[in-house]
């Protein structure tokens, strides 16, 4: 049997699927890795993708970093590709119990799924870092430079910058579900982004399916391994 006919008997067999994902997930929706090396990072910016992705130029150089999350992450136009319906197919008929994301672009919630466990955030979360107060993804859109509350504090996206900790709460959803998964589908992501790579050892099964177009550092932990993307995958399944 292929290796694509057993996840599909996997599936079928399952009661409790968890799928674990990371950007590739998104990219066949044409949302790009921002760590492909693109050569536009060479012209534009002064600084890597994960300087200014952290807490502490977020603090230092707000201008600059709102300029690349414009640019490069804050895009709500894209659509949900075949991997994202699959899994709200799933959830809705009762096989899928949760997602675990890095991805930070809601398209599984635009997709329909409900149990989504986002660990870096959600573009579509933004705050006040003064009074609190929430605001929505299109007021930071329409901003010039950096978005201000009317109180006059700095709104900042509700996205986990480097330097800081992912949200506790999440982080133990996501862990018992996938301690109690059935069959764990790995995907579009080359576990190389810790603390949320390491959840995958969390899961005491025995049907890890891992779907990437290359090469991870935890192919040897997988049960099942399919080099394709994770979208033209899910089409078939």
């Amino acid at each position: 049997m292929g290796n694509l006919q057993t996840l599909k008997s996997w599936v079928q067999e399952s009661r409790a699927i968890v799928f674990f994902g990371g950007a590739g997930v998104s990219t066949e929706s044409g949302i790009p890795d921002f760590r492909g090396v693109d050569g536009l990072y060479r012209q534009k910016y002064a600084y890597p993708p994960e300087t200014i992705l952290s807490a502490d130029f977020f603090a230092r150089y707000p201008e600059e970093f709102y300029r690349f999350y414009r640019e490069k992450m804050l895009v709500t136009n894209a659509r949900p590709n075949a991997a994202h319906e699959k899994l709200a197919q799933w959830e809705r008929e009762g096989k899928l119990r949760a997602i675990v994301t890095q991805n930070i672009d809601g398209l599984h919630q635009k997709a329909g799924s409900k149990n989504v466990f986002e660990l870096h955030g959600s573009i579509y979360r933004n705050h006040c870092q003064r009074c609190g107060r929430s605001w929505g993804v299109e007021y930071v859109q329409a901003c010039e430079g950096v978005p201000r509350c009317e109180c006059g504090g700095v709104i900042k996206p509700d996205v986990v910058l480097y330097g800081e900790s992912l949200d506790g709460d999440v982080l133990r959803g996501a862990l018992e579900a996938i301690r109690t998964a059935d069959l764990l589908i790995v995907g579009g992501t080359s576990l190389t982004v810790y603390p949320a790579a390491g959840l995958i050892d969390a899961y005491r099964g025995h049907r890890l399916a891992l779907v990437n177009k290359t090469a991870t550092g935890r192919d040897d932990r997988a049960d099942l391994l399919l080099r394709t993307p994770i979208g033209e995958t899910f089409a078939q399944l």
